[in-house]
């Protein structure tokens, strides 16, 4: 099994957190879907990673797809098994996605020509972000982990989300959001999370 893909790119790297997780078996291959040609193309006709080859010729793509295979490969989903904590799990991805996508539609906006870029299209997606944020101050009850006694999917996705906000858009969130900033530090220790960092990533002071 290959995943393709950029060490950079969030949605990339929820599924290499997972990968290292479960101890899955998996290569890694960098292959940016941005040039002309690129061969991510003949893999995902959409063009965007990642890409994971789960067999010759066989290949998934959409990184919510790619994560949720991988999650149920051995058959013990990173998923509270009662019903509420199931949905409570998947709240959390969402606020998590959500943020990704904003940090990244503000950051291709930034690399527009200066005379393109439009800033109030980059105020709104900082909006976003900045609310999503304070839910998630207000949600997070306090305990290790976000959802019950073990590590979900939401930890990983919700991880992964703020610390593209650190390497792509950072500020002082912390300063104001003083639970959730003490549930990253302890998800970001994971030696998961320490293996996958992307190239270039500061770590806060």
């Amino acid at each position: 099994m290959k995943l393709y893909g950029s060490p950079t790119s969030p949605y990339v790297r929820k599924a290499r957190v997972l990968i290292k997780e479960k101890n899955i078996p998996c290569e890694f291959v960098i292959e940016d879907p941005w040039p002309e040609g690129s061969p991510i193309a003949d893999k995902n006709p959409i063009g965007k990673i990642p890409v994971l080859e789960v067999g010759p010729g066989s290949f998934l793509f959409e990184s919510i797809f790619v994560t949720h295979y991988l999650d149920h490969l051995d058959g013990k989903p990173l998923q509270p098994r009662d019903a509420a904590g199931y949905w409570q799990s998947q709240w959390w991805q969402a606020l998590g996605n959500g943020i990704i996508d904003a940090v990244i539609a503000r950051v291709l906006e930034t690399r527009r020509p200066l005379e393109k870029q439009w800033p109030d299209k980059m105020a709104r997606e900082e909006k976003r972000v900045h609310r999503a944020f304070d839910v998630a101050e207000r949600a997070y009850r306090g305990g290790r982990f976000l959802v019950g006694s073990a590590f979900t999917m939401g930890d990983l996705v919700m991880g992964v989300a703020l610390q593209y906000v650190d390497f792509r858009y950072p500020h002082h969130w912390r300063a104001s959001h003083h639970k959730l900033a003490r549930w990253h530090e302890g998800v970001a220790a994971r030696k998961s999370f320490e293996e996958t960092l992307p190239p270039g990533f500061t770590k806060p002071a």
